[in-house]
């Protein structure tokens, strides 16, 4: 993930609004360095106090941060939480999302025409046993089949080719899941994808993308079963919409956010949006990777015709067994039993 994060373009768009070093104190700590310690916090879930452990146990970690315990320690707690809460105060957690997929734009996994919107619960700590002796009351509890849920819902837009997020909002459980439809639409869709609780949502897809065909899965009624016909075409439907199931999948498992970690909806959209970021990171390393290692022989290449040296190939497999076996090849054939 080191090669995948565009840490010059996200430390950019802090530098801003980060504390500069005045007086004769001690100077603050780097803005890299500290955003490199709030994305291991994203990643593993760690709160303050728990990732500044984490960092002292790792080496790993500590050589991804960048920080040898035989010239500086690892930033406190208090230095990790105030980090975290400047970018709450100045609600970054959108413009590094934005500069993530402005990134991502950039290496060709653009934004393709379709998109799939799903939600998704978050729990909430139910008990009263806290300070104020009361539940969060920005949180609310919502029924889902026979199981009730306390806590916040996480929508998302996912594009339908990419499976990158382009789109995110937190809301209470008790919203509604298709009354977040607008915010997820980017507009320039040709294909809306959805579960059948974004049924009935014909108007407002073609309100917010005049352009875009209403692929939503048709919902059953207590008086009117699904047809056999009506059944194949939600079928059909779900092989595509299961990709926004991925997404989540990175989100709450993979980053362990099955539980809200703040009080607060604010707090809780600021790490939603900066989850959603990362979690478009870890869905294309593999594609950024590959580009990155393309980008790097093209500059080796350059590099040699500038200086007019001969391009020379890399020996191939069996080109470098003939060099080893003295210029000719053995001719090796299978063992074969004796018995």
């Amino acid at each position: 993930m080191n090669r995948v994060v565009p840490w010059a373009d996200l430390v950019a768009t802090i530098e801003p609004v980060y504390p500069k070093a005045e007086g004769p104190g001690r100077p603050p700590v780097g803005v890299e360095r500290m955003l490199r310690l709030h994305w291991l916090q994203q990643w593993f879930n760690r709160s303050d106090p728990a990732v500044e452990e984490a960092v002292y146990d790792s080496r790993a970690m500590r050589h991804f941060v960048g920080i040898d315990l035989g010239r500086e320690p690892v930033p406190d707690e208090t230095t990790i939480c105030k980090f975290r809460h400047l970018l709450e105060a100045h609600e970054l957690g959108q413009p590094l999302f934005t500069r993530i997929g402005e990134y991502l734009t950039k290496q060709r996994l653009q934004v393709s025409r379709g998109t799939i919107v799903d939600a998704t619960s978050i729990s909430a700590p139910s008990s009263t046993k806290n300070r104020q002796k009361e539940r969060d009351p920005e949180m609310h509890q919502t029924k889902k089949g026979n199981q009730w849920y306390f806590g916040r819902k996480a929508h998302i837009g996912v594009d339908s080719q990419t499976k990158l997020i382009h789109s995110a909002a937190a809301t209470a459980a008790t919203v509604h899941d298709s009354q977040v439809l607008p915010e997820l639409l980017h507009g320039q869709e040709t294909r809306v994808g959805g579960d059948a609780t974004y049924s009935g949502q014909r108007e407002v897809i073609r309100q917010h993308a005049p352009r875009a065909q209403s692929f939503v899965q048709t919902k059953a009624h207590r008086q009117r079963p699904l047809s056999e016909t009506e059944r194949a075409r939600n079928h059909t439907k779900s092989k595509v919409r299961a990709k926004v199931e991925h997404a989540f999948l990175v989100i709450t498992w993979i980053f362990g956010w099955a539980k809200v970690r703040y009080r607060g909806l604010a707090k809780n959209t600021h790490w939603l949006q900066i989850n959603c970021g990362l979690a478009n990171l870890y869905v294309a390393r593999r594609r950024l990777l590959a580009g990155t290692e393309r980008t790097c022989v093209r500059r080796l290449r350059a590099s040699h015709q500038t200086a007019g040296a001969p391009h020379e190939e890399t020996p191939r497999p069996a080109d470098t067994h003939r060099i080893r076996s003295g210029g000719q090849r053995r001719n090796r054939s299978p063992r074969r039993n004796v018995n």
